[in-house]
């Protein structure tokens, strides 16, 4: 599946939501035939980016936060939009903005139609555009989705200047998954959690979002603290009642009908994942978030963590002790990092300044 540079947002949106993907690549239209790979395509967009981008309409302007060309009077109130001002206002402490309202808004308008996926390339480029041959090592792909924390990797047809697959961190588990009765994999999967370091994310260390804070303030998180998701917790913060995570984004550009409710009030955290719930329960039966909060203990073995991983279609997982209260999480990446040990020197200096890079970078 790819998106050319010249689809608008909302065509790039559903274009994922119906693939049940949470990135793409994307194509540059304005390549030259005889263009190389890493020419023909701008880069991997995800729906990390679009959020980004929601969030950039919602905040104070900054010398380093602007709307594209021509989108200060693509929000003018004739367009149906709140005044440019009062759409970028967002905060915990003004949350006024967060009210269904916006949202319709917002994909109602021809900003949101009008705005191309290559408009907010600086929202999805933000880490290095690497790919693979299929004759790179196994080792590789592992180091680059665990330590190099890349949640796909393309498969690129040199000759071609192609890419022609997508490796993701789900692809691993499900491999690994499918190791079950390996006399490796079985030596081990039945290890407890426990045993071989994980949570790694501790509680003390975890990002949530309180049940009656805006859901914005949970995709800015996510942004800031750049992770793919959050736990909704209760007012006390020591349980959880469900998880909102960067793929969440496409039910508040998507689904229109389920912020009716909320046209003039907040849209919580709480509202939100309700909101989805019962959406789901009318049209897709087979999303995880109709499975409701996920947990493990870390009694648990690294066996039956990645079965259930595998079998829900989730991207993590959050640890819980006797009470129900939360003591960390479990990504996918950090599975994979228990799999993999970089030999010393093994990538030379290529990622020497490149990664981890400065928080507000633009590639």
């Amino acid at each position: 599946i790819e998106i050319k540079s010249d689809a608008s947002l909302a065509e790039a949106v559903q274009i994922l939501a119906q693939n049940k993907i949470l990135s793409a690549p994307v194509v540059n239209v304005d390549a030259p035939e005889d263009a190389s790979w890493i020419d023909r395509y701008l880069g991997i967009v995800e729906f990390a980016g679009i959020a980004v981008w929601i969030l950039q309409q919602s905040e104070p302007p900054s010398p380093t936060n602007h709307l594209p060309t021509g989108a200060e009077s693509a929000v003018a109130p004739a367009n149906g939009m709140a005044s440019s001002a009062e759409l970028r206002t967002l905060g915990s402490e003004d949350a006024s903005i967060t009210a269904g309202d916006f949202f319709e808004a917002l994909t109602s308008s021809e900003f949101y139609k009008k705005t191309k996926v290559r408009d907010i390339s600086g929202s999805f480029r933000w880490a290095p555009f690497l790919a693979l041959q299929q004759s790179n090592s196994f080792l590789t792909m592992l180091l680059l989705l665990s330590k190099y924390k890349m949640k796909s990797i393309p498969i690129v047809d040199i000759g071609a200047g192609n890419i022609n697959n997508i490796i993701t961190q789900s692809a691993v588990i499900h491999m690994l998954a499918e190791c079950t009765g390996l006399q490796w994999f079985e030596s081990w999967g039945t290890k407890k959690l426990s045993e071989i370091g994980l949570p790694t994310i501790s509680r003390n260390q975890l990002v949530t979002v309180h049940e009656d804070e805006p859901v914005l303030q949970a995709f800015r998180l996510m942004r800031k603290k750049r992770v793919g998701g959050v736990p909704v917790v209760t007012a006390d913060g020591k349980k959880a009642i469900g998880n909102i995570s960067l793929r969440d984004v496409q039910f508040l550009l998507t689904a229109p009908e389920i912020y009716h409710d909320y046209s003039r009030r907040l849209i919580t955290a709480k509202n939100f994942l309700l909101a989805v719930k019962n959406y789901l329960e009318k049209h897709d039966t087979r999303s995880p978030m109709l499975s409701g909060m996920i947990t493990c203990k870390t009694n648990e073995t690294i066996k039956e963590l990645i079965q259930m991983l595998d079998s829900l279609k989730i991207q993590r997982v959050y640890v819980v002790d006797d009470d129900g209260n939360l003591e960390g999480t479990i990504t996918l990446r950090d599975i994979i990092s228990r799999l993999v040990y970089e030999p010393p020197g093994y990538f030379g200096d290529f990622f020497d300044g490149v990664l981890p890079l400065p928080e507000n970078c633009r590639i």
